[in-house]
């Protein structure tokens, strides 16, 4: 090879070689880059955190491939349940599953979470209201007012029966009973006697062994097994002040303003995934606890007799409409719904 050629050879290499660094350079950033972290709390302790959320939290992980992962943490566990909203303001932690009333969410609709009264019958009932009565658009006015807290979308878990240690078999049954439950359901029974008792989610089970507690209205029976309550309590009630828990899952504003928009329309899809899974475990497990579980003894409380707690519910819906313009709204939506379902008549409500 002449000299002028083998200059000319040389030449091209490194250009080809510089042109190349220039191509590569952004795949060799993008493999150094540092994901997005996050820190979520769940309500869940670690048994039901199981099938109600870990599932999405590994595929949202998976699927997020590096660019994105979120450390989960059940309940308590960083930062105690009533707690949570305040630490994810502050920023420490950046996003929660629960519902708005076990957190002590600053708003007025927090009351309707969880298990407001006799809301719901069924599971449908929550992603129905939320997406064509108009919930949705009152959660996001709510929390609007709020700062440093972004509310994700609403979702439904279980019913809420009473598991005991001794057999609820009228209303005189439940009077005195110290019972670990939510805020505005404990608030509701205590006018027929229960006496509702917080405590840490892991320490329930140790309580009502050593008797500090007579029983549970925090689920129904599928959560009864799963976390090992059926194996401290004898007998389960099956009539339940609540057809649907109502949860949540919220961000901190800031963290939830830094996540690309792709990987924003990821967690909320792997959210409605996540709620459509608990549709079907829980009406799958609610049916086959009861009828194969064979560890709790079903009760019934006679229904002229619980007709009288369903009746202080509607007193009690018309007390949480005189507290705001929009807890009214929020009734009269469950008013209005509860109306078309008995008129639809079965399947929607059977008399």
């Amino acid at each position: 090879m002449k000299r002028r050629e083998f200059v000319k050879m040389a030449g091209l290499g490194a250009t080809a070689a510089a042109a190349a660094t220039v191509v590569n350079a952004p795949f060799v950033h993008a493999s150094k880059k540092t994901p997005i972290r996050w820190r979520l709390q769940t309500y869940a302790g670690p048994a039901l955190a199981e099938h109600v959320i870990k599932p999405q939290i590994d595929a949202f992980n998976k699927i997020a491939s590096g660019d994105m992962v979120i450390e989960l943490y059940n309940a308590d566990q960083l930062v105690p349940t009533p707690e949570l909203f305040r630490a994810m303001q502050r920023g420490t932690i950046d996003a929660v599953q629960s519902d708005d009333d076990s957190i002590a969410a600053p708003v007025d609709v927090a009351v309707f979470a969880a298990y407001f009264p006799f809301a719901t019958r069924y599971s449908l009932d929550v992603p129905t209201l939320f997406n064509h009565y108009g919930l949705n658009e009152i959660w996001q006015e709510a929390y609007s007012e709020v700062k440093g807290v972004t509310w994700l979308g609403a979702g439904a878990w279980d019913p809420c029966n009473f598991a005991t240690k001794q057999p609820i078999r009228s209303l005189a049954d439940l009077k005195g009973k110290r019972v670990f439950t939510f805020p505005t359901g404990g608030k509701f029974m205590q006018r027929f006697g229960v006496v509702p008792v917080t405590l840490p989610w892991e320490d329930v089970e140790v309580a009502l062994q050593t008797g500090e507690l007579d029983g549970i209205a925090w689920s129904g029976i599928t959560e009864d097994y799963t976390v090992g309550w059926a194996d401290v309590t004898k007998y389960y009630l099956t009539n339940n002040i609540n057809g649907a828990w109502v949860g949540s899952y919220f961000a901190n504003s800031d963290k939830w303003e830094q996540v690309p928009d792709h990987l924003k329309t990821l967690f909320k899809v792997t959210m409605d995934s996540s709620n459509y899974y608990r549709q079907h475990w829980y009406w799958w497990g609610e049916a086959h606890y009861r009828t194969k579980g064979g560890k709790l003894e079903l009760t019934t409380i006679p229904e002229e007799e619980w007709a009288q707690v369903e009746a202080e519910a509607v007193k009690y819906w018309d007390e949480i409409a005189a507290t705001s313009p929009r807890c009214a709204k929020v009734v009269q939506i469950l008013k209005d719904y509860t109306e078309t379902m008995k008129k639809a008549g079965k399947p929607y409500r059977y008399a």
